[in-house]
């Protein structure tokens, strides 16, 4: 959507160029207006306007310097200068000005039509630059291992998505096929004077430990890594070449090179580490399984002991009592509901009651534990809306009262899912409730300030909210732009009053808010066909 913003200290003229342009015929679809160089600033600290047409003339601020500043905070933002002044100098200081064209008053329709639609390309052709492949790629390569730590800590905090979508975004990341390959996770905890930093001398030192990695390890193996949640480096180990798991001497020089790791941080970087190195896996399914139980183990063999380095056993994964995956796996269900999706909600409510079905339709702990984190759930979001939670669910809360409340996976899915429609049609309809409320608010301020400033700043301004919400709202929920309905009403009122007053054609023009009958006459000839006059007389 390309957005105008029209400047100039002569009323008449904004108004004219305001309501009798078809912008829309050429892409326009939002058009502001500004009658002095510091209005227009103001505005454009709210707004994103993408081409700015200005008188060069103005009291305070000129044309000239608006124009300066505009490229000075806004570069993006391109500038038409529009002006009835037709000495070469101001042409010549414009083009220093880096402005975009220079048009000379008075404008026909179709010139001004011409240069703006010109203009528009023109910005169209460089956001295509922005955004084109090849500077996509670039920026893509600049950002590669955030990006790579980005995809690495949602495999490890459990996050599901296809094989073909993750095999493509490491390709993507330029990283070396691990699929189906035999890989150990290499688990490293800062200590000591590290702890001591600020963030930034602890960036240097994390990055240095990474390029640690790479030299060490990496004739050998290929590294992956990323920084977890609670504050470890995790290393993916892969053996470069053949996908085999490495056999005993393999390991055992990996776990040699970790310990000279762990001595070289010390030497060179004073400061202690702990490491853990897990036993081998396939990628990636057994990814999430093996971060877990190495975070397990760092918190109960290690604990708060310094630079101790251990290896991850072998030891079977007990199996007697095991925490679900499915309800802490990102994202969870208080993202999902802050984000409003009630349909991933359900889904997210699905796999995690398929799991309860399935491992635990016997345990009432886990029956319990899924309950309160849903309960919890709803709550939160009942109560960051402003609502409590037995205003949205209705007699479905009772339950939540009762002790013990639901015995069986089933009652529980069925609470929840129950539950969840309740909330969700309540907030949509708070919302269209809202909505049209701002509608009729927007629509009454508009008929009682005709003769007055009904632009879209005066109207955000009136229902305190920004202009750019204001409109886009408007549009949203009617399917009109709001200068159009601005202009329709001042055309039916002005009809009416031609029809069934006696008020003189200048004096109607100023109860509509025109400054100029011209300007009036252009406006309604435009819409009608026939000048104000033609009209009455029509009518009489």
């Amino acid at each position: 959507m390309t957005e105008l913003l029209i400047v100039d200290d002569e009323v008449h003229v904004v108004d004219r160029l305001y309501a009798t342009i078809d912008w829309v015929s050429i892409g326009v679809e939002q058009v502001y207006k500004a009658y002095s160089g510091e209005e227009a600033l103001e505005l454009l600290g709210q707004t994103s306007i993408d081409i700015v047409l200005t008188d060069i003339q103005m009291p305070g601020i000129t044309g000239l310097q608006l124009i300066e500043a505009i490229n000075r905070r806004w570069p993006k933002t391109k500038c038409i200068l529009l002006s009835g002044y037709s000495d070469f100098n101001y042409a010549k200081e414009a083009i220093l000005q880096g402005t975009e064209d220079y048009l000379l008053k008075p404008v026909t329709e179709s010139d001004l039509l011409a240069t703006v639609s010109r203009v528009k390309e023109k910005l169209q052709r460089e956001w295509e630059e922005v955004v084109s492949r090849q500077r996509l790629s670039y920026t893509l390569k600049e950002n590669l291992p955030l990006l790579r730590g980005n995809l690495l800590n949602d495999l490890l905090q459990g996050r599901s998505m296809s094989p073909s979508s993750l095999r493509d975004k490491m390709n993507m990341l330029e990283l070396s096929d691990y699929h189906e390959q035999a890989f150990a996770i290499m688990m490293i905890r800062l200590e000591s004077q590290f702890l001591e930093y600020d963030i930034s001398r602890l960036s240097l030192m994390e990055y240095a430990i990474g390029n640690m990695v790479e030299e060490l390890f990496g004739e050998r193996f290929d590294s992956w890594h990323a920084k977890d949640a609670h504050d470890y480096l995790v290393f993916v180990m892969k053996k470069k070449g053949e996908p085999e798991t490495p056999d005993k001497e393999e390991t055992t020089w990996l776990e040699r090179t970790a310990s000279v790791l762990q001595s070289a941080v010390n030497n060179y970087l004073k400061g202690k580490i702990s490491i853990l190195v897990s036993t081998w896996g396939a990628f990636p399914q057994d990814l999430n399984g093996l971060y877990n139980r190495s975070l397990s183990a760092f918190r109960k063999k290690i604990g708060n002991e310094h630079e101790l380095f251990m290896r991850l056993g072998d030891e079977p994964v007990p199996t007697e009592l095991t925490a679900l995956q499915r309800l802490y796996e990102p994202p969870t269900l208080n993202h999902l509901l802050e984000a409003a999706r009630w349909d991933d909600v359900g889904e997210k409510l699905g796999v995690i009651f398929d799991e309860m079905e399935t491992r635990y339709a016997e345990s009432q702990e886990h029956l319990l534990e899924v309950y309160f984190s849903i309960a919890s759930a709803y709550a939160y979001i009942a109560h960051k809306n402003g609502r409590q939670l037995h205003q949205l669910i209705g007699r479905d809360y009772d339950r939540m009262t009762e002790g013990i409340p639901f015995r069986t996976v089933n009652q529980l899915r069925d609470w929840s899912m129950r539950a969840l429609r309740c909330m969700k049609e309540d907030m949509d309809q708070e919302r269209k409730d809202s909505r049209v409320s701002l509608i009729n608010e927007i629509r009454s301020f508009i008929e009682h300030n005709l003769a007055n400033d009904v632009s879209l700043q005066s109207i955000a301004d009136h229902v305190y909210l920004h202009p750019v919400y204001v409109s886009k709202i408007y549009k949203l929920e009617t399917g009109d732009n709001l200068s159009d309905y601005v202009n329709q009403v001042r055309m039916d009122k002005a009809a009416h009053l031609l029809k069934h007053g006696q008020d003189k054609i200048y004096e109607i023009a100023t109860q509509l808010g025109y400054q100029r009958p011209h300007s009036f006459n252009h406006a309604f000839k435009k819409h009608y066909g026939m000048t104000p006059q033609e009209y009455r007389d029509q009518y009489a």
